[in-house]
């Protein structure tokens, strides 16, 4: 690929570099368009190894509710607080994050299996140490105003947040691509009442920082063993039992682990957090993890969905996958929003009558927008 027609963040990343041809990406990852490389010259010896350059992808439908203005301020912000974080420098106007090398814990232990011990140890860790950051207590820009914040301890009005984003930010603002969709598979606004009615009355717990997406490729394990922490952009502050339940609904552990997890993180947040920190818990976990669940449920469905638009041709067999795949998260969270489950066949034939339209539609914006150009 020439620079000439190569990305805008491609170019940014071969001039840091002083050499495309050292470039390694793009990195998968959905947000952001990922190069790797070493800095050249005297740079390179003073700041060894490889640092990362990027940015976010255009046009991208964002999921998740975000709270501070960038995650390399809050990477900043918790040096000598957090430990296993990647290291910043700035480069000329850039800012880079340093390549933790190493493999993903989803490498080497994948969905489902229990991890080792000592990796084990490390993330209980984590959260002892995210439960002593408190609210108003870290040096980052935050871009959600005073007033859209549960105040301290309301478990109930964080809650509350996320949910109204999810109903406005994911379900209401894609209606006109997905709403036909959603209909078809029983998910509307009755959807949102149930799942209310299903999580409301939670104990009040002491607020401290979270990473909101601590799953298993947010883990990156070093030559040493070392556990280290990336993707920070989902940080913000609130209840601490709402990480444990989405690291819970993302790391999938065995139960016995799960089980081990939960009582490890009791301890580790009541060191952490004023006491009160696991108040709570045993009747709160669940009503969290029905959050997850139908959090997942929007959010699978329009992932599944532009999963098909981005193939060149869809078979049968693609149509089949993506209803399974569909199906099994209306499956999870049948309780919490009050819905019934259609059959694999009825999700298939849903999506083939979405996609159709919607890839002609697409065809013809395209063609307008080569003829305008």
């Amino acid at each position: 690929m020439s620079l000439e027609s190569a990305s805008r963040t491609r170019r940014r990343a071969a001039e840091l570099s002083g050499d495309a041809g050292v470039l390694e990406g793009p990195l998968q990852g959905y947000h952001h368009e990922t190069y790797v490389f070493p800095l050249p010259g005297e740079a390179g010896k003073a700041e060894p190894g490889r640092w990362k350059c990027r940015e976010p992808r255009p046009g991208l439908l964002w999921f998740d509710r975000r709270c501070f203005a960038s995650e390399e301020q809050v990477l900043r912000a918790l040096v000598g607080r957090i430990e296993g974080i990647p290291d910043l420098i700035q480069a000329g106007p850039a800012g880079l994050q340093r390549f933790i090398e190493g493999k993903t814990l989803g490498a080497l232990y994948g969905s489902g299996t229990g991890i080792p011990p000592h990796l084990f140890g490390q993330v209980v860790s984590l959260f002892g140490q995210l439960a002593r950051v408190r609210p108003d207590s870290l040096a980052a820009e935050r871009t959600c105003k005073s007033a859209d914040r549960a105040p301290e301890g309301d478990t109930g009005g964080f809650l509350e947040r996320l949910i109204l984003f999810t109903e406005e930010q994911v379900y209401q603002r894609n209606q006109v691509d997905f709403g036909d969709l959603f209909n078809g598979l029983g998910l509307g606004e009755a959807s949102f009442a149930n799942l209310r009615r299903h999580v409301s009355g939670l104990t009040e717990r002491p607020f401290c920082l979270l990473h909101a997406d601590l799953h298993r490729e947010n883990f990156v394990v070093d030559a040493e063993q070392r556990l280290w922490t990336i993707d920070w952009e989902l940080a913000m502050f609130g209840d601490p039992l709402y990480d444990l339940a989405t690291h819970l609904y993302l790391m999938r552990y065995p139960k016995d682990q799960e089980d081990l997890m939960v009582e490890r993180w009791c301890v580790a947040v009541e060191g952490g957090v004023t006491p009160g920190g696991s108040a709570g818990w045993k009747d709160d976990l669940p009503k969290l993890l029905a959050y997850k669940r139908a959090q997942s449920v929007f959010t699978d469905v329009i992932r599944m969905a532009l999963s098909l638009m981005e193939q060149p041709t869809v078979d049968e067999g693609r149509f089949v996958h993506a209803g399974g795949r569909i199906q099994k998260v209306l499956s999870a969270a049948t309780e919490p929003l009050g819905i019934e489950v259609p059959t694999v066949e009825d999700v298939k034939v849903l999506l083939e009558k979405w996609y159709y339209p919607a890839q002609g539609r697409r065809v013809e914006d395209s063609a307008g927008l080569r003829s305008v150009g």
